[in-house]
Formats: structure tokens, C-alpha cells, sequence
């Protein structure tokens, strides 16, 4: 199969774009919940690009990373703990790892700028690292770290990876979400939680709508020079170390383990395997499907329906795909970060 990187020209789909869900509709992938990473990059070659995977030593990161791989693709995987990143990735061909810490924006830097160095062209940029059910805490520049780590850092990251993606001239950018993003819009008058009670599934929730709004006008931006962008729910997996941090009574309140601290057989039902979770990652990096769409939030391996749920189940609420929303939350991030990311 003739790998996606040869975008097509429709002058008329490239004009389109997703604000207000304008595209967000299911193309008949014909894949589903049940699908693996391996099955959506079936018979697609990805030897000689170059991918980054944040997240890539752990959870669905590293199923992603091994798919990836496994095609062909050379796969750099930044990671605070090296010594772990280097014992859980040993043994995968294609694989480099490198220091990086998503907390701390000088880590950031410091990566990317090693990584131009390279004059290398980046074809994929996985942003799948994020934290979840975390306590109040806030990062050298006071910003609450849910919204630090599971999206200003990914803002940071592409700005500065942008020259090597559009060196690229067909590169995606993915940024994995999460049906949590119906928790709680962003919240503009006070995303850091100065003024407002904390709490962290309000955190989680707009840190993954901003994800969302993102992808979304980084697509409409970018798109010119080849470079499409796309948010994703990988799914509810079992296995994963997202949930390190939270306490066994905070999961028992929600009716998802016993008195006993076991899993409830209903919850237990609906979970992905790691495999199965990484499977929508890798269908919006790869599939060519998606040559002529972007800046759309995907599930189970097709594109999303709109829903207006707020309680975190299928489907994306139409306020993370809203034009100015979008518009102004790039403005913001740019003063938070400090970080001025032009698209020219």
C-alpha cells in the first residue's frame, strides 16, 4: 500500500476545516473497539520516517511505540526516567530515547533543540503523555500540572518542533485526548485554578478539551505546509499507569471497584487491552484514509460522532471544536508559555 505521506491536492477538501464539528462524522474505517494497533496498520510501510512519542516507554506510548517500529519507522521516545525508558524498550529495533521532562518547559527546549540539530524531517509527532487523578500541584510557573503536562507541554513541543514537521511535507500530529474532555470546557477566567475550588477531574477535563482545540487549529494553520493534526479517545485500558496516583476509595465511590478493591465485572467488560488502545493512535498517524481531513477527534479508530454528553462517554462535545474557542485558547497559550508559535 502507498504510504499516506503522499497528501493529495483537492484544493476543495483542503479548504474545509473542522470548526464546529463541520467534519466530525464517522468515514467507515472499517475498524472498531476491538481493534488492535496491528490491525490498522496492516500492509502500510513507514520505512525511512521518523516519529517522536511522547509517553512511548509505558501504557499504550510504548504499544504505539512498537507499532511504529515494527513498520519500519525510526521512533525517538523522550522520557524523564531514562533508565526505565531504556529496560522497557530494549530489544525494539528502530528505537532511540532521549531526556526529556514534559513539567519543565526547559527540558522541552532542550530536546527539540537537540532533535533539529539532527537536521532530520519529523513525519509524526505523538503527543500521548499526560497525568490523570492528581492532587492540586502547580509547576515552576504556577500552572496547575494537568493543564502543564497534558497540554501546554504539547503546545510547547510542536511550536518547537514545527521547522522539522514541515520539513517533513507530510506530517501528522496527534494528540491523544480523551472522552474525559467532556468533564469541563476550558475554563479562560481561570484555568489555573487560583479563584475556583480544585477539582481534578475538571482538571483532567480541560486539559483534554484544550487537546482538542489544538489539534483543531493547528490543522487550519498548518495545513498548507503538509502538516495535519488530530485528537483521539484511545479508549478505557486496563494496564496502563495513568491512574497511579489515585486512591482505591476515590474509584470505590465511583462504583468502578468493590468493597474488596476488586474491578466490577460491568466496568471490567468495557475495558481495551493495551493493543486495542493504541489501535486509534495509530490509525490517525497512518491511515490514508485521513489524507484529505484533519483537525478532527477520533474514536475507535474512525472519526467521532458530536455528542453533547458531559459524563465522559462516546462521542465529542461540540465546545472542544469550537472556532473561537480555538483561536483564543492559542493566544493563551502562547502568553503562558512564553512561547510566540507562527505557522508561516
Amino acid at each position: 500500500m502507498a504510504i499516506y505521506f503522499c497528501l493529495h491536492k483537492n484544493k476543495n477538501k483542503m479548504a474545509q476545516n473542522n470548526y464546529q464539528g463541520a467534519l466530525q462524522k464517522p468515514i467507515g474505517s472499517g475498524f472498531n473497539a476491538m481493534s488492535t494497533a496491528s490491525d490498522v496498520i496492516k500492509d502500510i510501510d513507514l520505512t525511512g520516517k521518523v516519529a517522536i512519542v511522547t509517553g512511548g516507554n509505558t501504557g499504550i506510548g510504548l504499544e504505539t511505540t512498537k507499532t511504529l517500529a515494527a513498520a519500519g519507522a525510526t521512533v525517538i521516545v523522550p522520557a524523564r526516567d531514562i533508565q526505565k525508558a531504556n529496560k522497557n524498550l530494549s530489544g525494539i529495533p528502530n528505537v532511540e530515547v532521549a531526556a526529556m521532562d514534559l513539567i519543565n518547559p526547559a527540558s522541552i527546549d532542550s530536546f527539540a533543540a537537540n532533535f533539529l540539530t539532527s537536521a532530520r524531517p519529523l513525519h509524526l509527532l505523538i503527543n500521548n503523555a499526560g497525568i490523570m487523578w492528581v492532587p492540586l500541584r502547580r509547576d515552576s510557573r504556577g500552572i496547575e500540572s494537568q493543564l502543564a503536562t497534558n497540554y501546554l507541554a504539547q503546545f510547547q513541543l510542536t511550536a518547537r518542533l514545527y521547522p522539522a514537521l514541515k520539513k517533513a511535507n507530510g506530517a501528522r500530529v496527534i494528540n491523544v485526548s480523551s472522552h474525559g474532555h467532556q468533564f469541563a470546557r476550558f475554563d479562560f477566567d481561570d484555568p489555573n485554578f487560583l479563584h475556583r475550588p480544585y477539582e481534578t477531574l475538571h482538571g483532567y477535563g480541560q486539559s483534554k478539551t484544550a487537546c482538542n482545540l489544538f489539534a483543531l487549529e493547528l490543522d487550519t494553520r498548518a495545513r498548507l505546509f503538509n502538516i495535519r493534526a488530530y485528537s483521539l479517545h484511545p479508549g478505557s485500558i486496563g494496564g496502563t499507569e495513568l491512574a497511579r496516583e489515585a486512591p482505591l476509595e476515590l474509584f470505590q465511590q465511583m462504583g468502578l471497584y468493590d468493597a474488596h478493591g476488586n474491578i466490577t465485572p460491568e466496568v471490567a467488560a468495557t475495558l481495551k487491552t493495551i493493543a486495542q488502545g493504541a489501535a486509534t493512535t495509530v490509525w490517525c498517524a497512518t491511515s490514508p484514509m485521513l489524507n484529505t481531513i484533519g483537525g478532527v477527534y477520533c474514536d475507535n479508530s474512525d472519526i467521532a460522532p458530536l455528542t453533547n454528553s458531559s459524563s465522559g462517554s462516546g462521542g465529542v462535545n461540540p465546545y472542544s471544536l469550537d472556532e473561537t474557542s480555538a483561536k483564543r485558547l492559542w493566544t493563551l497559550s502562547e502568553e503562558m508559555t512564553g512561547v510566540v508559535f507562527s505557522t508561516n
